[in-house]
Protein backbone atom coordinates (compact mmCIF):
# COMPACT_ATOMS: atom_id res chain seq x y z
CA UNK A 1 0.00 0.00 0.00
CA UNK A 2 0.95 3.45 -0.81
CA UNK A 3 3.23 4.93 1.71
CA UNK A 4 1.05 8.10 1.84
CA UNK A 5 -2.20 6.21 2.55
CA UNK A 6 -1.04 4.05 5.35
CA UNK A 7 0.38 7.10 7.13
CA UNK A 8 -3.15 8.30 6.88
CA UNK A 9 -4.49 5.46 8.22
CA UNK A 10 -2.68 5.85 11.07
CA UNK A 11 -4.45 8.89 12.42
CA UNK A 12 -7.06 7.49 14.99
CA UNK A 13 -10.52 8.49 13.36
CA UNK A 14 -9.59 7.92 10.14
CA UNK A 15 -11.61 4.90 8.10
CA UNK A 16 -10.68 5.43 4.51
CA UNK A 17 -7.73 7.04 2.19
CA UNK A 18 -7.82 7.91 -1.65
CA UNK A 19 -5.36 9.25 -3.85
CA UNK A 20 -6.53 9.82 -7.25
CA UNK A 21 -3.36 11.28 -9.58
CA UNK A 22 -2.21 11.52 -13.19
CA UNK A 23 -5.70 8.89 -13.52
CA UNK A 24 -4.34 6.41 -10.86
CA UNK A 25 -6.77 5.22 -7.83
CA UNK A 26 -4.90 4.06 -5.06
CA UNK A 27 -7.05 3.04 -1.82
CA UNK A 28 -7.04 1.99 1.98
CA UNK A 29 -9.14 1.50 4.40
CA UNK A 30 -10.16 0.07 8.28
CA UNK A 31 -11.39 -3.59 8.13
CA UNK A 32 -14.51 -4.34 10.10
CA UNK A 33 -15.61 -0.66 9.23
CA UNK A 34 -19.78 0.00 10.70
CA UNK A 35 -21.69 1.29 8.04
CA UNK A 36 -18.59 1.47 5.01
CA UNK A 37 -20.27 1.23 1.25
CA UNK A 38 -19.27 -0.97 -1.31
CA UNK A 39 -15.91 -0.72 -2.99
CA UNK A 40 -17.44 -0.24 -6.00
CA UNK A 41 -19.03 3.26 -4.58
CA UNK A 42 -16.35 4.04 -3.19
CA UNK A 43 -14.19 3.72 -6.48
CA UNK A 44 -17.20 5.65 -8.25
CA UNK A 45 -16.92 8.45 -5.56
CA UNK A 46 -13.19 8.89 -6.60
CA UNK A 47 -13.62 9.01 -10.02
CA UNK A 48 -16.95 10.86 -10.97
CA UNK A 49 -18.48 12.35 -8.13
CA UNK A 50 -15.17 13.90 -6.29
CA UNK A 51 -13.86 15.09 -9.51
CA UNK A 52 -17.00 16.54 -10.36
CA UNK A 53 -17.42 18.20 -6.83
CA UNK A 54 -14.07 19.75 -6.92
CA UNK A 55 -14.19 20.97 -10.21
CA UNK A 56 -17.96 22.71 -9.45
CA UNK A 57 -16.39 24.47 -6.22
CA UNK A 58 -12.53 25.11 -7.66
CA UNK A 59 -14.32 27.29 -10.42
CA UNK A 60 -16.41 28.91 -8.02
CA UNK A 61 -14.16 29.39 -5.30
CA UNK A 62 -11.11 30.89 -7.86
CA UNK A 63 -14.16 33.42 -8.90
CA UNK A 64 -13.90 35.86 -6.09
CA UNK A 65 -13.43 33.44 -2.84
CA UNK A 66 -9.74 33.49 -2.79
CA UNK A 67 -9.86 30.04 -4.37
CA UNK A 68 -10.34 26.62 -2.71
CA UNK A 69 -8.62 24.59 -0.11
CA UNK A 70 -10.42 21.77 1.00
CA UNK A 71 -14.37 19.74 0.40
CA UNK A 72 -15.98 18.58 3.85
CA UNK A 73 -18.44 16.93 3.63
CA UNK A 74 -20.88 15.29 5.90
CA UNK A 75 -22.55 12.13 5.14
CA UNK A 76 -24.80 9.65 6.93
CA UNK A 77 -21.77 7.54 8.59
CA UNK A 78 -18.97 9.54 8.09
CA UNK A 79 -17.41 12.98 6.82
CA UNK A 80 -15.61 12.96 3.41
CA UNK A 81 -12.83 15.57 3.44
CA UNK A 82 -11.62 16.43 -0.26
CA UNK A 83 -8.58 18.07 -1.24
CA UNK A 84 -7.79 19.24 -4.81
CA UNK A 85 -4.31 18.47 -6.14
CA UNK A 86 -2.43 19.70 -8.99
CA UNK A 87 -3.11 16.28 -11.14
CA UNK A 88 -6.31 14.91 -8.85
CA UNK A 89 -7.50 14.78 -5.51
CA UNK A 90 -6.91 13.32 -2.24
CA UNK A 91 -9.80 12.12 -0.43
CA UNK A 92 -10.00 11.08 3.58
CA UNK A 93 -13.12 9.40 5.66
CA UNK A 94 -13.42 10.12 9.18
CA UNK A 95 -15.21 8.50 11.77
CA UNK A 96 -17.83 11.26 13.02
CA UNK A 97 -17.26 10.60 16.58
CA UNK A 98 -13.60 11.56 15.91
CA UNK A 99 -14.70 14.49 13.31
CA UNK A 100 -12.85 17.54 14.23
CA UNK A 101 -11.60 20.32 12.05
CA UNK A 102 -8.48 19.49 13.86
CA UNK A 103 -7.56 16.89 11.69
CA UNK A 104 -7.15 19.26 8.79
CA UNK A 105 -3.97 20.45 9.47
CA UNK A 106 -2.88 16.79 10.19
CA UNK A 107 -4.34 15.86 6.76
CA UNK A 108 -2.65 19.26 4.72
CA UNK A 109 0.50 18.52 6.70
CA UNK A 110 1.05 15.11 5.13
CA UNK A 111 -0.13 15.83 2.29
CA UNK A 112 2.76 18.36 1.63
CA UNK A 113 5.61 15.93 3.49
CA UNK A 114 4.38 13.41 0.55
CA UNK A 115 5.35 16.05 -1.88
CA UNK A 116 1.74 16.12 -3.24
Amino acid sequence: MNNFITDLLAIRGVRYVALYRNGDLDTGMHSELQGASSSESDRYEELIVNPTLLTLVVQRGNIDCGGVQYVLVRYGHFFQFIQPLASGHVSVAIEPSAMSLDFIPEFQRCIQEHGL
